[in-house]
């Protein structure tokens, strides 16, 4: 079993650090974005899957449904997305996933709200919706026991050693 799971709010940092991973790891490790499958745009998702949330659980499944194979063949996997603990630990189990690691990336608001509005452009994400997705991921995490990544002051380098810490113990 080689798989870690990213998962966290807008912002916290999880994309950035597994394109890091993937750049410098990307003969050992494979890295895969849940946002590459591409994003419908809401009224679609309420449309198609009955809530935003019904559209996360649809793609966090499609997903492990997807890596399951990989993880079969001895590959190394790192994932990455917004989704919660709970659908990504059934849908692991119905991929068949024995055994993963889901470690949640996480900041303090005003960071995100940084990083959100600065750094990436895209100030209509800092709101109060984004802090309280946040929050619900935060508090899910306690609850599954998976550890927190909090990147609030960390450099990059930082938080991509402390994932590859959790890949080769994955791998072990």
């Amino acid at each position: 079993m080689r798989l870690v799971i990213l998962t966290g709010a807008s912002g916290a940092g999880k994309t950035t650090i597994a394109a890091a991973i993937g750049r410098q790891h990307g003969q050992e490790i494979d890295v895969f974005h849940k946002d590459s499958i591409g994003v419908p745009p809401i009224q679609d998702m309420i449309h198609e899957f009955g809530s935003v949330e019904g559209w996360q659980k649809a793609a966090t499944f499609e997903w492990m449904t997807r890596l399951s194979p990989l993880l079969t063949e001895g590959r190394s996997i790192l994932f990455e997305g917004q989704s919660r603990l709970s659908f990504l630990t059934e849908a692991a189990g119905q991929a068949g996933i024995k055994s993963h690691a889901c470690i949640l990336v996480d900041c303090d608001d005003e960071t995100r709200t940084r990083r959100l509005s600065i750094d990436r452009g895209q100030p209509d994400l800092a709101n109060p919706d984004m802090m309280n997705w946040a929050g619900f991921l935060r508090d899910e995490a306690a609850a599954f026991g998976c550890e927190i990544l909090d990147t609030s002051n960390l450099t990059l380098e930082e938080a991509v050693d402390r994932v590859l810490v959790e890949l080769w113990r994955q791998s072990v």
